[in-house]
């Protein structure tokens, strides 16, 4: 089950987005401009900055998420968003001993399917666990690798593992790549474990930053879908959707 939590993110984030938008404008101090920002000024300059298109001011604020429950395949995906930044759990310092794993849902509901999916990522496990008892042992007889020989073994033998097998990762954002990240994965032809894990981070971030997010999510929910041909066809109903959550 995939597991979204925001660690953390900028205080008061819409108050410095208003501040830095509002310098740009301004001959005041840095010092004046921050001092009288409010909170209903701020939510109204920030709508109008969203309408507007101006983002730069966007880039000030960031938020970081610990992901859970995800596979291999899926952080593929997310690094493409090359402007953030990322730690995984690593396979070489980490032992996949008795791993678990992500069964897409197209699997889970399909027996035959299910079975052989099970069967090999079972094997794998098998092949895993075999293949670094075999490297550990080759390099405990090696003098100068004593120290390192289970590293250097997993090191290796992670190349049998499955791209299903489970993974952790803190992710950090600046908002303005969270809007391009919100428009490409939270679309319904993402892929669908991007998909509910950028739904899932948008949530949250609503909750700290409404106004910076309020016409987030995929296209359609701020006007025509730019999938053309390869539309879903359902643009009314993810629009609605996507406006409930900001309710």
């Amino acid at each position: 089950m995939i597991k979204v939590v925001l660690i953390s993110h900028t205080p008061d984030p819409e108050a410095l987005v208003a501040a830095a938008a509002r310098l740009c404008y301004s001959s005041d101090s840095v010092e004046k401009i921050y001092s009288r920002n409010s909170s209903e000024s701020n939510s109204k300059f920030v709508k109008m900055l969203s309408k507007l298109g101006h983002q730069s001011p966007l880039e000030h604020i960031s938020f970081t998420f610990g992901i859970e429950g995800v596979s291999r395949i899926f952080l593929a995906q997310l690094t493409r968003h090359r402007i953030a930044s990322y730690s995984v759990q690593s396979q070489r310092y980490v032992k996949e001993v008795g791993f678990n794993f992500v069964t897409p849902p197209q699997i889970e509901s399909c027996e035959e399917a299910k079975k052989e999916f099970e069967d090999l990522v079972n094997k794998s496990k098998l092949a895993y666990e075999k293949i670094s008892e075999i490297l550990v042992k080759k390099q405990k007889e090696s003098e100068e690798n004593q120290n390192c020989a289970e590293k250097l073994a997993i090191e290796d033998a992670r190349y049998v593992l499955p791209g299903a097998i489970e993974t952790k990762i803190v992710c950090t954002f600046n908002a303005r790549s969270l809007l391009n990240f919100f428009s490409l994965r939270c679309c319904s032809r993402a892929q669908w474990e991007i998909r509910e894990t950028a739904e899932k981070m948008l949530i949250l971030v609503l909750k700290v930053a409404p106004n910076v997010f309020s016409t987030s999510g995929p296209p359609c929910v701020r006007g025509k879908c730019g999938e053309g041909k390869m539309s879903c066809g359902k643009a009314d109903k993810i629009s609605e959707k996507f406006n409930n959550l900001y309710l």
